[in-house]
């Protein structure tokens, strides 16, 4: 059973499309992406089988000096965005960074919805993962215009809400979010009006709760009365892939089935949060293409939550029909879902082709 939306969603499509155009235009020229393009490592083998040169990992550690990038050099920015500091090391250097910005229209979306909470005096609360690109690019946007924080989960939002309710002594926010504010920070002051915004691969239902969350906190402290001087109600901004991954993931776990596969790049936040919503229900095994699939009898496998590859014997198991999910997230190639599907369907015997199943349905 595969899921009725998954894998490229069109800021990745648009991102992989412009950077294989500035190949094609820029014969002979150095050519530089800022960091991974996207969280799948078929993508970017590709794209550095093409002369293209990573400047930084997804941590935003150099690889490459920024000494020896030029003026006459091209630099795409990925579909994650980039720092206002980053584009600001371009711009002096002469860089022309419009030309090849890839960055996708749902995360400018958020930078845009982050200015507007800032401008209205509201401190922006961003869900989202610290050290992820896309999170540390809203942070710096955001911290422009309004003061900014970001928590990782509810866990963190729990946290935060004791600063705010006053059951946590100020002393201690530094030690819990001291590298995870915008400068200058005051707890006290800037924990007044708040609003949520997110990393647009986020799960979908895990950031309303925490905008529910910091609703409620503010009702609390400030009365139901007070609420919208208190608490910005500001639309959703997940982007719609991701919405659509997880919600056809959703509706494909309503199925009676035995096992999950889900594909993707191991360090892909989307893809992740997929294989979350699978393992509820399923055995679930994290790939990141057929080459995984060692037999019928073994796989391996990612273990996203210790960040280890695990060994899995009689993955499929002894029932015959087994029943199968597969899907995959937001930056996976339809062709790796395609050489997954085709790797299995070589361990059974099948009295119809592909073809002939997907034309009688």
């Amino acid at each position: 059973m595969i899921a009725r939306h998954f894998g490229f969603c069109y800021g990745v499509e648009n991102a992989i499309e412009i950077a294989y155009k500035a190949v094609e235009e820029n014969p002979g020229k150095t050519i530089y992406l800022l960091s991974q393009m996207i969280h799948n490592p078929a993508v970017n083998n590709d794209l550095r089988s093409k002369g293209i040169r990573f400047i930084m990992d997804t941590q935003g550690n150099q690889f490459i000096p920024w000494d020896e990038v030029k003026e006459e050099d091209i630099v795409i920015i990925p579909a994650f965005g980039t720092t206002l500091e980053t584009m600001e090391i371009l711009r002096d250097k002469g860089i022309e960074i419009q030309q090849y910005d890839t960055t996708c229209p749902f995360v400018t979306k958020v930078w845009k919805q982050s200015d507007k909470l800032g401008s209205k005096g509201y401190t922006v609360i961003i869900h989202g993962k610290p050290r992820h690109e896309e999170t540390r690019a809203t942070f710096s946007h955001s911290s422009e215009n309004a003061k900014s924080i970001v928590v990782r989960d509810m866990k963190e939002s729990i946290i935060l809400s004791q600063f705010i309710l006053g059951e946590l002594p100020i002393t201690e926010f530094t030690s819990h979010f001291g590298e995870q504010c915008s400068e200058g920070f005051d707890p006290e002051n800037d924990l007044q009006k708040v609003g949520v915004v997110n990393q647009t691969t986020m799960l979908a239902s895990e950031t309303q709760g925490i905008a529910d969350f910091f609703k409620g906190v503010m009702i609390k402290k400030y009365g139901e009365d007070n609420i919208n001087e208190h608490f910005a109600d500001s639309r959703d901004t997940l982007c719609y892939a991701t919405n659509d991954n997880q919600q056809a993931t959703y509706g494909l776990l309503e199925e009676d089935a035995d096992l999950a596969i889900v594909v993707g790049g191991f360090n892909s936040s989307n893809t992740s949060h997929l294989v979350e919503l699978c393992e509820q229900k399923l055995p679930t095994f994290f790939i990141s293409s057929e080459e995984e699939i060692i037999s019928d009898q073994l796989i391996r496998h990612f273990d996203y939550h210790r960040k280890i590859m695990l060994s899995t014997k009689d993955f499929l198991g002894d029932k015959r029909p087994v029943k199968i999910i597969l899907t995959s997230g937001a930056s996976c190639p339809d062709a790796v879902v395609d050489r997954v599907l085709d790797k299995l369907l070589t361990f059974f015997d099948t009295n119809k082709t592909k073809e002939e199943i997907l034309e009688s349905l």
